[in-house]
């Protein structure tokens, strides 16, 4: 088997040269009742207020943006529970480009309606029975369509890791040093890509992954040494980070550059989706909360620490949020 080949910061700065004015330079929030409760300065990166309502058009768009007339095309497929579905939706309107969005049924009904919004023709299908990669091959086979891996591809991390790159320098304008960075981890392409730019700039910053449990493959992964899988039966509801395993490249990089894998019960994550909306004042889906779960909820050490996690998602149904909410 070839070797793996692994994205850089160059590959990290190229992205941001691609998105200049495409994406949205999110804000860092700092909050007072939240810095109380930790004991340290806790920064929130929003991506929540990214198009689309998450990081993944970053991803999307850098590597959409670096096809051929031909390739758009011809197509474009990729399989997501919603938020990479409307990132390559998006970025495919943005680029004429033609997309097919491979979506399981029990995704949030925003994520489906968005997606659809944005001119993408979506395929429904069973995440517990069916096989989503064997339902993009048989559409690869047929139409000629190139794959949008979700999180597995250099230029989807590359993109991701334009977030991480933005975090470094907002925090540098304030004249801090981070201690920790805490990432929501579901396939790694967000994770990989903050930890190669902050570990570029800020090398004695630890970074953490932070997953819900029964879909804490990454942490597991770290432990052992090697990927491992989720057990399928296994259920969440984090809908944004549940994949059967990390991917290849993304562990490859989080091996190596990540200090601990972090884990947060369902519960927990909805006292952070409720935290998020009574007290930041922002909407927050629980995939995207799983970083703000991890430290609201001790699991790691923030106390006279300088800690800055992710907001990474925002698209949650409502049926859902109202359940947070009252819990």
């Amino acid at each position: 088997m070839p070797p793996i080949a692994l994205p850089t910061y160059d590959d990290i700065c190229e992205a941001r040269e691609n998105l200049n004015e495409k994406a949205i330079y999110t804000p860092l929030i700092e909050n007072a009742e939240l810095n109380r409760i930790t004991g340290g300065r806790i920064f929130l990166k929003a991506e929540v207020l990214q198009h689309t309502g998450s990081f993944k058009f970053r991803g999307a768009y850098n590597f959409i943006s670096t096809l051929s007339t031909k390739q758009k095309e011809q197509g474009l497929l990729t399989f997501s529970s919603g938020n990479h579905a409307q990132g390559v939706a998006y970025a495919s309107k943005l680029l004429n480009a033609k997309a097919t969005i491979i979506m399981p049924s029990d995704a949030p009904e925003i994520k489906i309606e968005n997606t659809r919004s944005y001119e993408a023709k979506v395929v429904l299908y069973d995440r517990f029975k069916k096989d989503r990669e064997a339902i993009g091959a048989d559409i690869v086979n047929s139409t000629d369509a190139l794959l949008i891996p979700p999180y597995d591809h250099p230029l989807i991390i590359a993109g991701q890791g334009t977030c991480g790159a933005e975090i470094i320098e907002q925090l540098s304008c304030k004249g801090v040093i981070p201690d920790a960075m805490v990432s929501c981890f579901g396939g790694g392409g967000l994770t990989a890509g903050i930890a190669l730019s902050v570990k570029e700039k800020s090398p004695n910053t630890k970074i953490y992954s932070a997953e819900p449990l029964g879909f804490d493959d990454m942490s597991r992964s770290l432990e052992a040494g090697k990927r491992v899988s989720n057990d399928p039966n296994a259920r969440s509801i984090c809908d944004a980070v549940l994949t059967p395993t990390p991917g290849n490249i993304p562990f490859a990089l989080c091996n190596e550059l990540l200090e601990q894998g972090l884990v947060v019960t369902d519960k927990e994550v909805k006292a952070a989706v409720k935290f998020a909306f009574k007290t930041l004042k922002l909407v927050v889906e629980p995939g995207g909360a799983v970083a703000l779960a991890a430290v609201l909820h001790n699991k790691l050490s923030t106390k006279k620490k300088a800690i800055a996690l992710t907001l990474s998602g925002g698209n949650v149904d409502p049926s859902i949020f109202k359940m947070c909410l009252e819990s």
